[in-house]
């Protein structure tokens, strides 16, 4: 996995409708991100073309439709992943802690630039 600013897809899966996008960088086993309305920090290992990972995603800016709620509720969601990388791309598949409940996602990765 190549140091760099990478553009990420999320879907969630088992029927949970939310989805999410922004950018992360990947630096040297350490990750930051965000988007418009949630940030992460985290961790990650890779080797072999693997890779896998912890992060911890807050919210920072409430969402502008008053119909539409954020999967968190407003709180710090605890996530693992694990997955594949080559070249510039990657995949991850990963599970969500959100209070008491387990949300499965899959996420999409590709490399931006350098960092």
């Amino acid at each position: 996995m190549k140091n760099g600013l990478y553009s990420i897809h999320m879907h969630m899966l088992d029927g949970v409708k939310g989805r999410d996008s922004g950018v992360l960088i990947l630096r040297d086993g350490t990750l930051l991100g965000g988007g418009p309305y949630f940030w992460s920090t985290g961790s990650y290992t890779c080797g072999n073309g693997t890779w896998k990972g912890e992060l911890r995603t807050n919210q920072h800016t409430r969402l502008p439709d008053p119909f539409a709620r954020p999967l968190s509720g407003g709180q710090e969601v605890a996530s693992g992943f694990s997955g594949t990388f080559a070249g510039d791309h990657a995949e991850a598949f990963g599970t969500s802690l959100v209070g008491t409940r387990s949300l499965s996602f899959r996420a999409t990765l590709k490399r931006l630039a350098d960092s």
